[in-house]
């Protein structure tokens, strides 16, 4: 059977349902056939390609209409929307998800600074199955943006002249389109968008695929540009505000990435699960070992942390886009690398399984394995967007209220951590993102609020013991928040460049992911009910999340029970492993 991804699409609101149409449509990748099979899979892997059919069946579907937004004749109206149908399609297969990504982070700086005959050109194309590529990267460079050695110069007749290699970029020789970074002036650097099909065609060229650990298949290549003649408002919005557009533009990647990871997990823990349960080994089933039993419930507990953590971000692209800077980097760095843990645990729980490259889910592991890899290195490697947390907070920090009187979070979180409302619609503007949060951080400020707010709840008459232990946990979370920022406040103008100022970025992603599960959970309460409202998923989040500073912090076995009771259910009905299953009446 399919996996029902959204078993309530109307109470959790509309950003779900074309998700769960897409798992439908994709089918179940453990039993079926055809190209999003494991099977199939697994075997044009060997070969280094993509499953025969597998992009004409996702073309087909109407995939692309969602790397386009509503405004220029598309279906994406918000980035939550995109985050659920790449999840989808992660669980399966992360090599075509990247291709799509690649693609996605390709068309923005079109719809973000284009004009619109440029928006319509690259619309109508995309629609249509066209590729695109984002030529930023160079060979000797990485993330070094300035070191840019591909030129845009003046040409003889007026036009623009464009000359250098782009390597290695996703999609540089299936797509149509490149949106290229180029040195436009001594200090200056602008972006173009280049339509292959209408330039010289012997001006340009591509490179060989680049041969990889994971996503084989997938268009890893280069294209090289030899004086290629360009109208000069071939220029993607102001000239000479190309450094800004890329940093702008990798914000809205960064944070759809997660999707890769959390699709990521969700495969990996099903995988281990069944197989645990199937494993016969020393009278009894591997599953009844407890050290696999806490290695599979807490990558569980891990998979409901991501969601927490990515999805508020995603909603924030249409609600505050000036928060982007920050929080784009926080779930870029975070879940990535949670999905590494959890998919390195699962690989212990299946054993020398787990380097097969058959058997236990046609052998799909591995290549779940290697593909995920790429997860934390594109869109800024870990270090990368460590640092950019790191350069931000003083800021942060400077603005951080001692206490806050106000009753509730606010306007913004509210918006950010609902899962029952909608968002306005996206209408791409690249004013709207900046480079900086200029010191505002909602979810570090309001902090305190939500502290009251539990405290509040366990002191009503009839309050359960759940809600006294997250109160007690909530407690200890603020006295940690309260030393760590402390520290940071009395940080000098170097400290942001020292050693120390890459873990005190790390312990404020750690910090961010628990407020946004305590946020979730007081936003969403009373419109979810059920088991989500009783709380026990949430002592787990946090106890998870302490546990990095205080080993005395130990998983509550009774609420461990209860998810394991929960998880199971949704392994035998093929429901997806996500928090919100655990709304009343979603079961």
């Amino acid at each position: 059977m399919p996996v029902d991804l959204d078993p309530m699409p109307s109470r959790l609101g509309p950003a779900r349902r074309p998700a769960a149409d897409l798992d439908r449509f994709l089918g179940d990748p453990r039993t079926g056939t055809g190209p999003f099979s494991y099977r199939e899979i697994v075997e044009a892997e060997e070969r280094d390609e993509l499953p025969a059919g597998a992009l004409e069946a996702i073309r087909d579907w109407g995939f692309p209409a969602y790397l386009v937004p509503e405004t220029v004749g598309g279906r994406l109206t918000s980035l939550e929307e995109l985050y659920h149908l790449c999840r989808t399609l992660s669980r399966r297969n992360v090599t075509i998800a990247v291709a799509y990504g690649s693609a996605l982070l390709a068309v923005n700086p079109v719809w973000l600074w284009g004009r619109e005959d440029q928006r319509e050109t690259v619309a109508r194309a995309v629609l249509d199955g066209a590729f695109a590529c984002f030529g930023v990267s160079e060979a000797d460079h990485g993330s070094d943006l300035r070191a840019c050695e591909a030129v845009l110069a003046d040409g003889p007749d007026g036009s623009l002249l464009l000359s250098g290699a782009k390597w290695p970029v996703g999609n540089a020789t299936r797509g149509r389109f490149v949106t290229a970074f180029a040195r436009s002036g001594e200090r200056d650097f602008s972006m173009v968008l280049v339509d292959k099909e209408t330039v010289d065609p012997a001006r340009w060229s591509t490179l060989p695929f680049v041969k990889t650990v994971g996503l084989r298949g997938h268009d890893l290549s280069g294209v090289v540009f030899d004086e290629v003649p360009l109208a000069r408002d071939a220029v993607l919005g102001r000239p000479g505000a190309g450094l800004t557009q890329v940093l702008k533009t990798l914000q809205i990647t960064r944070t759809a990435i997660s999707a890769l990871s959390v699709g990521t997990m969700d495969a990996a823990l099903r995988i281990a699960l069944e197989y645990a349960h199937e494993r016969k080994l020393y009278g009894g089933t591997v599953y009844q070992i407890p050290a696999i039993r806490d290695q599979i419930l807490s990558g569980h507990v891990d998979l409901m942390i991501a969601e927490c953590t990515a999805l508020p971000v995603t909603r924030a692209l249409n609600v505050v886009p000036g928060r982007m800077s920050l929080w784009s980097c926080v779930v870029k760095y975070l879940v990535p690398v949670m999905a590494e843990e959890v998919v390195a645990s699962m690989g212990r729980v299946l054993g020398a399984r787990s380097y097969l490259r058959e058997g236990v889910a046609d052998g799909v592991f591995q290549k779940i394995q290697r593909d995920h890899a790429i997860a934390s290195i594109f869109d800024g490697t870990t270090h990368v967007n460590l640092h950019a947390v790191a350069d931000q907070l003083p800021f942060v920090v400077r603005r951080m209220p001692s206490d806050s009187a106000e009753e509730d979070l606010g306007e913004v979180l509210e918006a950010i951590f609902s899962w029952t409302r909608g968002v306005p619609r996206w209408e791409p503007d690249g004013m709207e993102l900046q480079l900086t949060n200029e010191g505002s951080d909602e979810i570090t400020q309001r902090w305190s609020i939500a502290v009251r707010l539990a405290r509040n709840l366990a002191a009503l008459p009839g309050a359960t013991p759940t809600a006294a232990r997250i109160a007690a946990l909530v407690e200890l979370a603020d006295a940690q928040h309260a030393a760590h920022y402390k520290l940071i406040a009395a940080w000098g103008p170097m400290d942001v460049r020292g050693k120390d100022a890459m873990l005190a970025a790390v312990r404020h992603c750690e910090l961010h992911a628990l407020a946004s599960c305590v946020y979730t959970w007081l936003v969403n309460r009373e419109a979810l009910g059920g088991d989500f409202a009783a709380g026990g998923w949430l002592v787990l989040c946090l106890e998870r999340l302490l546990r990095g500073t205080d080993p005395w912090v130990t998983a509550s076995e009774k609420y461990l029970a209860d998810l394991e009771g929960h998880v199971l259910g949704c392994l035998a009905d093929t429901t997806v492993f996500s928090l919100a299953t655990l709304a009343s009446g979603t079961d």
